[in-house]
């Protein structure tokens, strides 16, 4: 499951009994051998669907991490990528990396809570890759309204998600239980640790972005396996 560089059983345990913010600045020097990484094939699959290189001025990756998608979304973007993450060792992970970065567009590291940005309209695109699990529910409107005000009229979200799996897989009850267990947690210690599974899935995320002025358009079958069953979501903004 984890890579000989990744984290120990104890430095995963240290993370979780801590904060978001901190628990990542402890693993960012580790992040990229683990599994809680979205795979390149599926972040640049996706990417691919936004058009060819150069095609757009500026673009964002919202909960960055160590850079994973900036670096692919560099060539995309003829001016500027910007990454925001709230996790200080996160952003310095993806500095590091991406300094050898194909492409021309200017990096810029930008340290915030995903659910306070203050971008207006200066996006072509904005990209989120596995931190919806990081959002509680309550919050995901809040996240969906910052998005929509990052970017410029005709401005693209992307994302990838999951449908609704079904009550019968085994992995559907393994990731109740896990959601089950992290509310325990979080009702016994702080700071919580927010971190929870088969969330914004595709009717949910659908119904959000709608109501907050995106096109939605849903893609199945783009990803390489066996990432095949999840859905690449592009919403517009009008």
């Amino acid at each position: 499951m984890f890579h000989r560089q990744g984290p120990t059983l104890l430095e995963l345990a240290e993370q979780a009994m801590t904060s978001v913010e901190h628990g990542y600045d402890l693993l960012a020097p580790k992040f990229d051998y683990t599994p809680f990484r979205t795979p390149d094939p599926v972040v640049q699959a996706a990417i691919d669907a936004l058009g060819p290189a150069g095609s757009v001025d500026t673009a964002l990756d919202v909960c960055c991490g160590t850079g994973a998608a900036m670096r692919l979304l560099r060539p995309l973007a003829r001016e500027r990528v910007v990454g925001i993450d709230v996790s200080q060792g996160m952003l310095e992970e993806a500095d590091r990396r991406l300094s050898a970065a194909p492409g021309t567009a200017a990096f810029q590291f930008v340290r915030g809570d995903a659910l306070a940005m203050t971008f207006d309209a200066e996006f072509d695109v904005v990209t989120c890759f596995g931190a919806f699990g990081h959002i509680l529910e309550e919050d995901e409107s809040r996240l969906v309204q910052g998005i929509h005000r990052a970017l410029r009229p005709g401005g693209r979200f992307l994302f990838v998600t999951g449908h609704p799996p079904s009550r019968l897989r085994p992995g559907y009850w393994v990731a109740k239980g896990f959601n089950a267990a992290m509310r325990v947690r979080n009702a016994l210690w702080k700071p919580p640790f927010v971190m929870y599974y088969l969330t914004f899935l595709v009717p949910r995320a659908r119904d959000l972005l709608e109501a907050q002025g995106f096109t939605v358009e849903v893609r199945d079958g783009i990803l390489p396996e066996p990432f095949t069953p999840l859905a690449t979501v592009i919403a517009t903004k009008r």
